[in-house]
């Protein structure tokens, strides 16, 4: 597809599910996106592009330009790695070629946010992303979920010129038919999903199951997850629902699984640390006691330790 007067020049860092999809939304829209991937991965995207299926997008592909370096400039820098993977990804992404970028964490966790901006400083906007998508092949994208959501953490307050850039992706990535929010309050917008993503990614690892499993048959642990997650939480300032969690968790598909449950079935590395270990590490600066994630974040240490072993 030919890029439009108005498009943007988006560089997409990480070529799994959540990368691969939004960077091929955006491609299909006429934006001139550049996947940063590995040296295996690069290759075989330039030859054989991006292909999505999606009962929400349809299934479709796009053609794609990879590269193992960012040496170009862009106007916005997603970056959609696993955690565990982050730091090697910034190697690929000199600060130089974002002088002029906003850079958008869509990753796990909150701990992320402040390492990118040791790097990349203020151009730094905080994202989350709900989405069910995997990798099945190099830059062949399964989407499983209904729901494909960003938020985009920029507030009133902010330079004008910054907040006109995120208003702008934000009204790109819409156009590409992504649900997207604008969220005054970073903290908040970070422990609202967090709030939602650790009970489903320790549960469904800890027991091999899936959502639905996990809201009928370990209920009282997911409830006591949520309570703790969320006294943290308000510890730190972040405004957090512990009902409105439980309820979506209760509203989405009883099929649903965790990119944390697959990893750990497959033998890589899990983001135990940016999801669960993270918690644990605010609760310890705050004073709060969190003894339920604490004994499923050292049980899946473990496992994490298991898979480092064998891979």
């Amino acid at each position: 597809m030919q890029a439009r007067p108005d498009c943007l020049r988006v560089a997409v860092v990480g070529v799994g599910g959540v990368g691969g999809l939004v960077g091929a939304l955006l491609s299909r829209q006429g934006h001139e996106v550049t996947f940063v991937a590995t040296e295996s991965s690069a290759p075989v995207l330039c030859s054989q592009g991006v292909r999505v299926r999606s009962e929400r997008y349809g299934s479709f592909a796009v053609p794609a330009t990879a590269v193992t370096k960012l040496l170009t400039p862009v106007d916005v820098c997603v970056f959609a790695v696993k955690a565990t993977q982050l730091e090697s990804a910034m190697d690929r992404v000199p600060a130089e070629s974002t002088e002029e970028a906003l850079v958008v964490p869509i990753l796990n966790g909150f701990e992320h946010v402040a390492a990118l901006r040791a790097s990349y400083g203020d151009r730094v906007v905080a994202g989350t992303i709900r989405v069910a998508s995997s990798r099945t092949a190099p830059g062949v994208i399964e989407h499983a979920s209904p729901f494909m959501k960003v938020e985009l953490a920029v507030s009133q307050d902010e330079d004008l010129i910054r907040r006109r850039a995120v208003l702008n992706f934000a009204s790109h990535l819409q156009g590409a038919g992504v649900d997207v929010e604008i969220r005054e309050d970073e903290l908040s917008m970070l422990w609202g999903k967090l709030i939602f993503l650790a009970p489903l990614a320790l549960l469904t690892t800890k027991y091999g199951t899936t959502a639905g499993d996990v809201r009928t048959a370990h209920r009282d642990q997911l409830l006591a997850l949520i309570q703790e997650i969320a006294a943290v939480a308000m510890t730190t300032g972040a405004v957090v629902d512990a009902d409105a969690a439980v309820q979506f968790f209760d509203s989405v598909p009883a099929t649903m699984q965790s990119s944390m449950q697959h990893d750990a079935a497959a033998g890589r590395a899990i983001e135990i640390e940016a999801i669960g270990g993270a918690i644990l590490r605010a609760g310890v600066l705050s004073g709060v006691a969190t003894p339920v994630t604490e004994r499923f974040v050292e049980e899946l240490r473990r496992i994490g330790t298991d898979c480092l072993q064998t891979t």
